[in-house]
């Protein structure tokens, strides 16, 4: 089976994360080092979203995409993408574009609203899946605790697999059940987003690295056993 072929996209047309540029160098050596998949990067999207320019891609990682950074024409390829089958993940930032769009929303599992000050807060895991690993959760995690426009367990077949301990951060506008990553089926395709990510730190840290490793295998319908302390950091 061919390694997936990812499309690592990050085109900002309003708020643009510093985090950015660390992100998408971590995630490019995650590919090189890891052997899992390769990867392309590219904030060009009138290249990228044209016609079957996709179809070279099993999977698209909105990082931070901000503001309106498609056309109506882009989006229908976005869709189109994932109505064949492809996946989507989408991190932090992703989030906040594309608010003009019911579709775009349903693909992330919400829109944002708003984040209180970062500080240190708890992430609880929930259930099992593919994509939690091992992983617990986290203390002490520091980061934006993003508040979304609706609640995303209101949609449809969406699986929550981490939230916030609302007891440990101030501001959180979601009650007591506070999502923070979730996955989807979704017309066809996969989709995984996690409002973690804001800082530069997040893209060295194994741990959220291991989660968008296995964010990326399956989206991409890819799952295989390994060890996040071998192929993650590529050693």
């Amino acid at each position: 089976m061919p390694k997936p072929h990812i499309l690592l996209f990050s085109k900002t047309t309003a708020y643009r994360h510093t985090s950015i540029e660390p992100a998408v160098a971590a995630l490019l050596a995650l590919a090189s080092t890891s052997g899992l998949f390769t990867a392309a990067h590219s904030e060009d999207a009138e290249a990228s979203f044209a016609g079957d320019s996709l179809r070279a891609f099993t999977a698209v990682i909105l990082l931070h995409c901000s503001g309106e950074f498609l056309t109506v024409k882009q989006l229908g390829a976005l869709q189109v993408f994932v109505r064949r089958g492809g996946g989507v993940v989408a991190v932090h930032g992703a989030a906040s574009g594309m608010k003009s769009s019911l579709w775009y929303g349903e693909l992330v599992g919400a829109h944002f609203d708003m984040h209180p000050p970062p500080e240190p807060g708890t992430v609880v895991a929930e259930g099992r899946h593919y994509i939690l690993g091992n992983a617990t959760g986290r203390e002490h995690w520091m980061d934006e605790w993003y508040n979304f426009v609706t609640h995303p367990r209101a949609r449809q077949g969406l699986r929550v697999l981490l939230r916030g301990d609302t007891t440990s951060f101030q501001g959180g506008r979601m009650g007591d059940d506070h999502p923070l990553a979730w996955v989807r089926e979704f017309e066809g395709g996969r989709s995984f987003y996690t409002a973690l990510g804001h800082f530069d730190e997040a893209y060295s840290d194994e741990w959220f690295m291991a989660l968008l490793t296995r964010g990326i295998l399956w989206v991409s319908r890819a799952e295989e056993p390994w060890n996040p302390e071998t192929r993650a950091t590529g050693t």
